[in-house]
């Protein structure tokens, strides 16, 4: 027997003791739009506990089956067939000769892949709640100046440019700075490079007030990257603030539930940037006419007061100049009375010490009756001031007497 026959054989027996169509549960491990739009990929089940693969099939969809599934499954999920997503097929066993055992898609079941998606989501969401940080970022304070703004995203992604001219042309002529720290914003790699970027923007967290994830002009069905526990959980537990724009209108990520403030699109993120601080301009102007008001008002009291203030001083001075002329007068008064007192008390010490100069003139000694020897320009007043041979002066009252000194002879001592 030939393989062809064999594998005839096959397909012979699996065609008749199958039914037509079976719905399978499983996960896309592979998925790729082949040449003329053809579906082609490989879905597999894993071991609940080991997660090993215990099962794996081919699957693919035909051009005109497919185009008209995926438009479905993209209005009703927001996605696209990826790998990794959960799927429920409606599948036609097929056998062939050359190719082998696959599945042909006949239909999809975009209940079950919301139902997983969500599944997904609560887990994540409540593994975060689970760890105390769910939100975290939520209770930073937003500081009242965002003007310094780091944004992550794809330096090619239409939101970011969208974002970048909406907050340099804003109508309040508000001035931003801004520093694009550049990601992956679609695809597998989404989580590393967001992180990665995010984790650049956290080393220099003090040059920056919030950070913005936009994302924009990519395809719905690329959201679900960002439902991510590493990711959420980084930018939980981000030191900053953060905001996130990367969805459209009714699309929501995990992402959304732990930022600090979540907008629809990078549109909305940069109106509610160019709001907030619109509101700190009006809050500022609103300041600055209270403290105008406040400094008229404190002008026009102080200058009342200086204005009494100038009646009232002339009044006080002059009260005080008669206090001043009265406390004068009473002082001159004290002064002439001490002055005449103690010019007596004067006059009274010059008499007695005239008298008593009085009484020392050598006149008076003389005139009663005694005298005064010298010699030469000194008084004699001991025998030993002389000795043999001086001549010496006695001035009496009426007249000099000179004499010769022969025997000094001092007194002696008791």
């Amino acid at each position: 027997m030939t393989l062809y026959e064999l594998n005839h054989i096959v397909r012979t027996v699996l065609a008749s003791s199958l039914d037509d169509e079976y719905w399978v549960q499983g996960e896309l491990a592979d998925a790729s739009a082949g040449y003329g739009g053809h579906f082609y990929g490989e879905l597999i089940q894993k071991d609940d506990k080991a997660q090993a693969i215990i099962a794996r099939a081919r699957v693919n969809c035909w051009a005109r089956t497919y185009n008209l599934l995926r438009l479905r499954f993209q209005n009703e999920t927001g996605q696209t067939l990826r790998p990794g997503m959960q799927v429920k097929l409606l599948v036609r066993v097929t056998f062939h000769e050359q190719y082998g055992y696959a599945l042909n898609i006949q239909d999809i079941d975009s209940a079950y892949t919301l139902g997983d998606m969500a599944r997904r989501r609560r887990e994540i969401l409540m593994q975060l709640e689970e760890d105390g940080i769910l939100h975290d970022n939520q209770q930073l304070a937003l500081p009242r100046l965002l003007k310094r703004i780091a944004i992550v995203s794809s330096a090619s992604a239409a939101g970011y440019g969208d974002f970048c001219n909406q907050l340099q042309h804003n109508e309040y002529g508000l001035c931003f700075i801004t520093r694009l720290f550049p990601a992956v914003m679609q695809g597998q790699k989404v989580e590393e490079s967001v992180i990665s970027a995010l984790q650049q923007v956290a080393d220099e967290a003090e040059e920056w007030d919030v950070v913005v994830i936009i994302r924009g002009g990519g395809a719905t069905g690329d959201l679900s990257d960002f439902d991510s526990y590493p990711l959420a959980s980084f930018i939980a537990q981000f030191p900053i603030p953060v905001i996130t724009g990367i969805g459209h209108e009714r699309d929501e990520t995990v992402l959304d539930y732990v930022a600090h403030t979540r907008v629809k699109t990078p549109t909305a993120a940069a109106a509610f940037i160019i709001d907030h601080q619109a509101q700190e301009v009006a809050r500022l102007d609103d300041l600055k006419q209270r403290i105008e008001r406040h400094s008229q008002d404190r002008l026009a009291l102080e200058r009342q007061r200086m204005e009494r203030y100038a009646l009232t001083i002339p009044l006080l001075f002059e009260r005080f100049k008669q206090r001043a002329d009265h406390r004068l007068d009473i002082i001159f008064q004290r002064l002439q009375s001490s002055l005449a007192q103690r010019t007596e008390r004067e006059l009274h010490r010059l008499t007695l010490m005239e008298q008593r100069l009085k009484g020392l003139d050598p006149s008076l000694l003389l005139h009663r009756g005694y005298s005064i020897t010298r010699l030469g320009s000194r008084i004699v007043r001991s025998p030993r001031d002389v000795k043999p041979g001086d001549v010496i002066v006695t001035q009496l009252n009426e007249g000099e007497v000179k004499s010769r000194v022969e025997d000094p002879n001092p007194r002696p001592s008791l």
